[in-house]
């Protein structure tokens, strides 16, 4: 029996007012998120992923930006709530790891100020009862002397120590979702691994369902059970993990797949890439917005925009050559 989503988006669209135009950087986005799972959300710099989470978490600037469609959590859309009803849900049953800590941590707060105010806010704590929290969650993402980091700055802590923060930060509240921004960006590799073994052990201490930013689909492959693909603001395939490494049906999938590097592979002599860039969304290409980067391209693929098409189990995909591999 299918579990009810905790998190459903449908047609979500963004667009955001510039001087050269109105740029539309999501365009009809559907997704869901079930609880307890990982869902990685993969593609280039520029796709549109980042924004798929300030979007449903409304963090972008109403003056500058229109969201459209629906965003389901908890019998709510998202889209629908007033500011004040957003700010209790972000931070408490929603949370957020930004990309980049040493820009989204306040610089003139101490990292036990700024853990606990959300504490403060969400579970009615006062001042004293929130630093006690805020040293049990720096003890729980092992960052070592958790008494004293809680009164320092951000930029006494290394790059590795300002993201467990981040993370502390987003579980402190015991969310049940959790969006996680490229977590590891920045990071050199064993610190890398020593993020991605903590958010998998504190994962598996709860329900808490982790939706997965990353251009890393090796992060993706140890992650992840479901994966989203997203090229120009839009989903191009979906699938669960292992067959998408198997069997992926979408040309941009295989070629984000054919690029990563695979050690000890003689019969390649260079990594693979796809030629291009992603389009400019002022300009986009008519027909499939990855035709002219497509190696397999036909007529019909610059004429018309291929429609998402449902296949297997629980798989979707959106290209005219799909049908060939099914």
């Amino acid at each position: 029996m299918k579990k009810d989503a905790l998190l459903s988006v449908k047609g979500l669209s963004t667009s955001f007012n510039t001087h050269d135009g109105v740029v539309r950087a999501i365009d009809g986005v559907d997704f869901e998120v079930f609880p307890g799972e990982t869902l990685g959300l993969v593609g280039e710099s520029g796709c549109g992923k980042s924004v798929t989470s300030l979007s449903v978490l409304r963090l972008l600037n109403p003056a500058m930006t229109r969201i459209q469609g629906q965003v389901m959590f908890d019998g709510n859309n998202l889209l629908d709530l007033s500011p004040d009803q957003m700010r209790m849900i972000r931070g408490g049953t929603i949370s957020m790891i930004f990309q980049e800590p040493m820009t989204s941590l306040n610089p003139i707060l101490t990292v036990g100020e700024q853990i606990s105010e959300s504490l403060r806010l969400h579970e009615n704590l006062d001042r004293r009862a929130a630093r006690e929290k805020a040293v049990q969650m720096l003890e729980m993402v092992q960052i070592p002397s958790p008494g004293v980091r809680v009164d320092q700055y951000p930029h006494k802590l290394s790059g590795g120590m300002r993201q467990r923060v981040m993370i502390a930060m987003a579980l402190c509240c015991s969310p049940r979702l959790i969006f996680a921004d490229e977590p590891t960006t920045a990071l050199d590799v064993t610190i890398q691994a020593q993020i991605l073994k903590l958010l998998n052990r504190l994962k598996k201490g709860s329900a808490t369902s982790i939706v997965l930013i990353t251009h890393d689909l090796g992060v993706v492959a140890q992650m992840a059970s479901r994966v989203v693909v997203m090229y120009a603001g839009r989903i191009v395939e979906e699938a669960p993990v292992v067959p998408l490494f198997h069997d992926a049906r979408h040309p941009y999938t295989r070629g984000l797949l054919n690029s990563v590097p695979v050690l000890n592979d003689e019969s390649r002599n260079r990594l693979s890439e796809i030629p291009g860039i992603v389009p400019n969304l002022l300009r986009m290409p008519g027909g499939c917005s990855f035709h002219p980067r497509c190696p397999r391209a036909e007529d019909i693929c610059r004429k018309e925009s291929p429609s998402m098409t449902a296949f297997g189990d629980n798989r979707r995909v959106a290209c005219w050559l799909a049908d060939s591999k099914i």
